[in-house]
């Protein structure tokens, strides 16, 4: 744009700085909540492990914190998953992920695991615990069995988790160490037809509040992410089976009428983690577009199911499909 500035008036040259300043901003990324919120290195040189990071909300953590510049430890139960999705996170977004098989309901193999990491890369600067297991079920139906299949995966998992990483940080005197777990929003308020769950996740919110004063004087932050809806195909299709979301319309159970976008949940787990939250302690964060505002209980809907469905959504949850 040129201006001949011996004749141009302060109008003019008010409206040149603006065209300047607009098509500047137009070379920037446009930014929404589908794409990353913090600048590139803003996780450089971080080891974090994550449980059940090779698929679902975990994967989509870790992709996100691989692009931030950080090294990844996952784990899981099933090692062809953990190898695949390692390979798969490697090629998209570049870094370095380790993985090995776990099953973080046995002490053992968590310490296993953390001397494995401790191994591979020195140090743990971060543990996020997001294995987890659930299904919804009246609860008359559930045998002992099925509620600890529940509760030991979310619950003693993580307090053997927290335990096995926290207690060596604590005993090497490493400080500026985070814990992020993620819970749920009915952990706080309770659900129907899924109480196992509800037991274990407000276990891990009582923890994540306990320990963020008693080991704060260690260095060590604790908190935690309550989600809403995120659908991803594991866990979400044990938890709405089949048709289940189309016919229940879960969407108008959230005031913003959608469900959550997997790098918004990933843009937040990046900040509580990173060097940009030391003050943030003992808060279990919520994001579920306004849902458990709108009534108590996430899974509180499912009474209009009639009886003789249960029965199919009993294998259709069997199955994941």
């Amino acid at each position: 744009m040129y201006l001949n500035l011996g004749k141009t008036t302060e109008k003019e040259i008010l409206k040149a700085h603006i065209y300047l300043y607009c098509a500047e901003r137009l070379k920037q990324p446009i930014m929404t909540y589908t794409k990353g919120m913090l600048r590139d290195d803003a996780l450089a040189g971080k080891v974090i492990v994550i449980t059940g990071g090779g698929t679902g909300l975990g994967r989509a953590m870790g992709e996100y914190f691989l692009e931030l510049g950080a090294k990844l430890a996952i784990c899981g139960r099933r090692e062809e998953v953990l190898a695949k999705a390692s390979e798969e996170m490697v090629a998209a977004k570049g870094g370095e992920v380790f993985y090995k098989t776990c099953d973080v309901r046995k002490y053992d193999e968590v310490e296993a695991f953390r001397d494995a990491v401790l191994e591979k890369y020195s140090r743990v600067d971060v543990l996020l615990n997001n294995a987890a297991g659930n299904f919804i079920s009246p609860t008359e139906r559930l045998s002992p069995g099925a509620f600890d299949a529940v509760i030991d995966i979310v619950l003693k998992g993580t307090k053997n988790c927290t335990l096995a990483f926290a207690k060596d940080w604590i005993s090497k005197e490493q400080r500026d160490k985070v814990v992020l777990s993620i819970t749920t929003t009915y952990a706080n308020t309770g659900s129907a037809f899924v109480v196992p769950s509800a037991m274990a996740k407000a276990g891990v919110s009582a923890m994540t509040r306990s320990l963020a004063v008693e080991w704060a004087r260690y260095g060590i932050r604790f908190n935690a992410i309550a989600p809403g809806p995120f659908p991803t195909e594991g866990a979400w299709s044990r938890l709405m089976p089949g048709d289940i979301p189309d016919m229940l319309k879960v969407e108008n159970q959230i005031p913003l009428k959608r469900a959550g976008d997997l790098q918004e949940l990933a843009n937040l787990a990046a900040y509580l983690v990173s060097d940009f939250a030391p003050y943030m302690n003992g808060e279990i964060v919520t994001i579920d577009g306004g849902e458990w505002l709108l009534g108590a209980g996430e899974l509180n809907f499912l009474q209009a199911v009639p009886d003789e469905m249960w029965d199919w959504i009993g294998e259709a949850t069997r199955k994941g499909k």
